[in-house]
């Protein structure tokens, strides 16, 4: 082939939690890893953003009420055998992988106790944290350890295009006849804007979720979804597209972009408020202010409606159980950058898109339905979150199926699978190659990111529904044509990805007519 080659037992298409966990271990286990990452720094998923904690089971905790929580957040449609995996691995893995080998510092209630905090839906303090940068902490040690083994690559700066399919991609046409099967993948060096292809012979996706196909996240800007579209133009099969959850609180103000309020802040003892200081959260639950995320979600979005605001007030000054800069000093530095002294003042904050408890479906061992491949963490659906997904335990089943992938992998890695190099299709580029305009690019984001908000978004409708997929559908027909001229670029991939996935979300929603946890009907 004229572009670039590489080959590798494993390769693993992001570096969150799930992601690394899964390269960990396969590294470990002995197997030749290649880890890519879009961005320049290796730390930039979604992970990284993570503030509150990670699920571990508290010193009076019950693995039966931990399962209870989980499928009581969930609306009771969560896979059952996925919440029993989680709930049995969750305290092992938390202690052998973070605490034993990565040297996670988890804040301590005394030199003796890790300190267990409550976030909404939970029955007992049983959430690990760093303060309130536990994902940042979480994701720089994993970095750390991947760094130092020899048989692990990490590509940054390389945007993954479409998975390596046969017999899609295939030179032979006797490969029809046999079972798909998923070979690699067509990567982009962002630098050189070329497509490389990379033979593995085992595949995990890690590339996280889609929250910025929505106009208000908390996600960073490219969580745009790439590996849905991915895995569903490759024929694997997507379960629960609909299920979108928006977490309640992200900072409102014009100049903090995507900047998360942790829940663990109404844990502590905060309120939400009216732009006028009133307490709401007792007319929507029993729970108040700890009550599920989707509930506090669609009760912000009811008052902000009903009183024409644009944000509501959480407050802990009036509330605080802490030391307010102690238990919370990024979340007190970031508002203070904003003019929002959080010791004196409530926060402002919106809903914000955060969590698809959908994606593409796989096994206890983060199997998916196409033959070589695997998903873990936010892009992949264990069924563990059902409709709605219980805070803080997104960190844990990214370890818990990360980890568990790779030791499947190991288990039955056979040397003797061939590489395809010579039957595969080089990569294609178009003899006359347009340039890209940025101001094409930005419009039809807003088009998207707009479009999703306010159709598809915190409280849904038929007719919303139908528009959003009427207006979708017209603006992919031209993003592909688009693409297909278009010199090869990571914007244009990411929009051709994030069409699809709008798509997806909105084509899911309108085949559920039943209203249930994150998928809300107003009609």
């Amino acid at each position: 082939m004229s572009s670039k080659c590489l080959k590798t037992d494993v390769l693993v298409i992001g570096c969150g939690i799930g992601g690394a966990s899964a390269a960990l271990e396969a590294a470990k286990q002995g197997l030749r890893v290649v880890v890519i990452t879009k961005s320049a720094a290796l730390e930039g998923a979604n992970t990284y953003w993570a503030q509150g904690g990670i699920v571990s089971l508290g010193p009076d905790d019950d693995p039966k009420v931990l399962r209870e929580d989980i499928i009581k957040t969930g609306d009771g449609i969560n896979n059952p055998e996925a919440v029993d995996l989680l709930v049995r691995e969750s305290k092992p893995l938390v202690d052998k992988i973070l605490i034993g080998e990565l040297k996670i510092p988890f804040t301590r209630s005394s030199p003796a106790a890790l300190d267990y905090a409550q976030e909404a839906g939970h029955s007992r303090r049983r959430i690990l944290h760093v303060l309130d940068a536990t994902g940042k902490t979480i994701e720089e040690k994993f970095i750390d350890a991947l760094k130092k083994l020899p048989n692990i690559t990490l590509l940054s700066e390389h945007t993954a295009v479409d998975l390596l399919t046969v017999p899609h991609h295939s030179k032979d046409p006797i490969a029809y006849y046999k079972e798909p099967e998923c070979v690699g993948a067509y990567i982009l060096d962002n630098k050189k804007n070329k497509v490389e292809t990379i033979f593995a012979a085992r595949t995990v996706l890690a590339t996280g979720g889609c929250g910025a196909v929505y106009l208000h996240t908390s996600n960073p800007r490219d969580a745009i979804g790439a590996g849905y579209a991915m895995a569903h133009r490759a024929g694997a099969r997507i379960v629960n597209m609909e299920y979108i959850q928006f977490h309640p609180t992200s900072l409102y103000h014009r100049d903090a972009d995507s900047f998360l309020i942790s829940e663990t802040v109404r844990g502590e003892g905060a309120r939400l408020k009216t732009s006028k200081g009133r307490t709401f959260m007792e007319k929507y639950s029993p729970k108040k202010d700890l009550a599920p995320r989707d509930e506090v979600t669609r009760a912000i979005y009811e008052e902000m409606v009903n009183s024409n605001s644009d944000y509501v007030l959480l407050d802990l000054v009036s509330y605080a159980k802490v030391d307010i800069k102690k238990r919370f000093p990024n979340i007190s530095r970031t508002c203070l950058q904003y003019g929002i002294d959080i010791t004196k003042e409530p926060i402002p904050v919106v809903p914000a898109a955060h969590y698809c408890c959908g994606g593409v479906l796989v096994d206890g061992w983060g199997k998916t339905s196409l033959k070589g491949l695997y998903a873990v963490g936010e892009v992949s659906c264990t069924g563990l979150h059902g409709a709605n997904r219980l805070a803080s335990t997104s960190l844990l089943e990214g370890l818990v199926w990360g980890t568990r992938a790779a030791r499947h992998i190991a288990e039955h890695f056979d040397p003797g699978v061939p590489y395809r190099e010579s039957r595969i299709h080089e990569w294609y580029y178009p003899e006359r190659e347009e340039a890209i305009d940025p101001a094409l690019i930005n419009q039809d984001w807003l088009t998207i990111r707009t479009t999703m908000w306010n159709y598809a978004g915190i409280i849904r409708t038929q007719k919303r529904l139908e528009r959003a997929r009427a207006d979708l559908d017209y603006l992919r027909h031209r993003i592909e044509k688009f693409y297909k001229e278009a010199v090869m670029d990571t914007t244009i991939v990411g929009l051709k990805h994030g069409i699809q996935v709008a798509l997806m979300i909105t084509h899911a929603a309108l085949a559920n007519p039943i209203s249930r946890g994150a998928h809300y009907l107003k009609d």
